[in-house]
């Protein structure tokens, strides 16, 4: 299986997570093996030590150290049944990389994910990716590769393989939404922290972490230790991927050293840099020009940039658009994310996303969108909330020259371009609230259930805004609360 079009990959230095894609599109199993070997079966004790002499961290975000979840999920086993879960639903727009490397690179993702379960025994591995998707065709693909040439012998073959597909969403990749799903449930946060190491899938202990930790779990099985950290930095040794978009005119996912100034990246790929440069993605923080040039692609390097290198994402915002607008864009998209199950994300996300959109206009304030974050921060059932406020502080604090020019001219004199990537829009139904005036009271009771899109007149009798569909829930509900039955709910045209 190859598809027609592939992610595109650049590097500077040693090419290992993409070693052999500057000849082929997608690596089948037999170019694999001729480029990486035979893999060799490692002890859990042996694999923990590795991972502990180079500090190999997460690369979904939270950069959680691997030897620790390693020893978590052991630890709750005790000897018994555990699973192995790898998160290739990103979620992220602005996120190639795990995409890449299920497109492009397969079984390297498979030779760390059966690597770990071998080493916990654990029952099997579940590949979670976007449903529809060439990667999800791709990692199935290689699945069956296996299984036709039974490669590993016994060990593998007792290791069941699976493919889940996922609605894409962009709370999807998070690890309690996905757990979720993968156990048949509605892929949403569960509200309450519960380590996927102690309960995961079908409720046994699961080792969960994203695609390209695997992959770089097999690269270091591969070349041990001492060799895995002859690039990079002493405290950060190897490579990592970064996914470069937006303003770049030579958008890619790049493979760099850990240490490489972010400025060379930028060059490599044709990016100007503009009012600034977002890193970590749309729960990241926006870092100005000045302090982009001299910022270094490492863990410790943005957070002493002021930024935090998360998933890798890297989106140049160019001279051409409008920042503000770019950023007030992504603030709704943010917003119709939520799951919508807890009042920061169904009505405070809303609202930030709303005071963002009239700071555009030049009628809003950036008094009344920290009001509206303040409302949100560390009160959610999951990290969205507060990851949406940091973007949208960030934004304030990033473009304060251009605010200004809104707030007194209603432009910047720039239009809005869509830098940004965002997926396509799908025509989603909306909903009205209509009243039959014959019955309504005036008790108020949706005005303060659904405080978002009914208001209340001096008299206190409701009028309505549209309602759309991620709503219609909470909007059923206020049908069936009213105590007067006056309310009911219909598709809008």
């Amino acid at each position: 299986m190859i598809p027609h079009s592939v992610p595109r990959v650049l590097r500077m230095g040693p090419a290992r997570l993409t070693a052999g894609l500057d000849h082929t599109r997608r690596l089948d199993l037999p170019a694999h093996r001729t480029l990486h070997g035979d893999q060799v079966p490692r002890t859990l004790d042996d694999i923990i030590a590795l991972v502990e002499e180079v500090d190999m961290r997460g690369r979904g975000g939270a950069a959680f150290p691997f030897a620790r979840k390693l020893r978590a999920v052991a630890d709750a086993a005790r000897g018994g049944e555990c699973v192995v879960l790898v998160n290739g639903a990103e979620g992220e727009p602005a996120s190639s990389k795990d995409a890449m490397l299920l497109v492009r690179n397969p079984h390297l993702v498979l030779d760390g994910a059966v690597l770990a379960a071998e080493a916990l025994n654990a029952r099997e591995v579940v590949l979670a990716t976007v449903e529809g998707e060439v990667a999800k065709s791709s990692i199935e693909a290689a699945v069956a590769e296996r299984r036709a040439a039974n490669v590993a012998g016994a060990a593998e073959s007792r290791i069941n393989i699976r493919v889940v597909g996922l609605q894409e969403k962009f709370i999807s990749g998070e690890g309690g939404a996905l757990v979720r799903a993968v156990n048949g449930l509605e892929a949403v946060p569960p509200g309450r922290k519960r380590r996927a190491s102690t309960s995961g899938v079908d409720g046994l202990p699961t080792l969960l972490s994203n695609t390209e930790t695997f992959t770089q779990l097999a690269v270091l099985a591969e070349l041990g230790a001492e060799e895995y950290a002859r690039v990079g930095t002493s405290r950060e040794p190897g490579t990592t991927l970064l996914s470069v978009s937006g303003g770049a005119a030579n958008a890619a996912v790049v493979e760099v050293p850990t240490g490489t100034p972010l400025i060379n990246v930028l060059e490599m790929c044709e990016a100007e840099i503009g009012d600034g440069v977002l890193i970590g993605g749309y729960h990241g923080a926006w870092l100005d020009a000045e302090t982009a040039i001299s910022a270094i692609i490492s863990r410790e390097g943005m957070k002493m940039a002021g930024g935090s290198l998360g998933a890798g994402i890297i989106v140049p915002l160019g001279e051409s658009t409008c920042s503000l607008g770019e950023a007030a864009r992504v603030a709704a998209y943010l917003a119709a994310q939520s799951s919508g199950q807890c009042g920061p994300c169904r009505l405070g996300l809303p609202d930030v996303a709303r005071a963002l959109s009239a700071l555009v206009d030049g009628s809003g304030s950036t008094d009344s969108i920290r009001r509206s974050v303040r409302a949100v921060e560390r009160r959610g059932a999951c990290f969205h909330p507060d990851g949406t406020a940091k973007f949208v502080l960030s934004t304030l604090d990033a473009f304060e020259s251009d605010i200004a020019l809104h707030q007194e001219h209603g432009s910047c004199g720039r239009p809005v371009r869509g830098i940004l990537p965002l997926p396509e829009r799908e025509d989603e139904p909306e909903y009205r609230l209509e009243v039959d005036w014959t019955r309504c009271q005036g008790h108020g009771l949706c005005a303060h259930l659904l405080p978002e899109f009914v208001s209340l007149d001096d008299y206190g009798f409701p009028s309505f805004k549209t309602v759309p569909g991620w709503m219609v829930k909470e909007a059923g509900r206020a049908v069936d609360m009213c105590p007067a039955l006056a309310l009911r709910l219909a598709q809008a045209h």
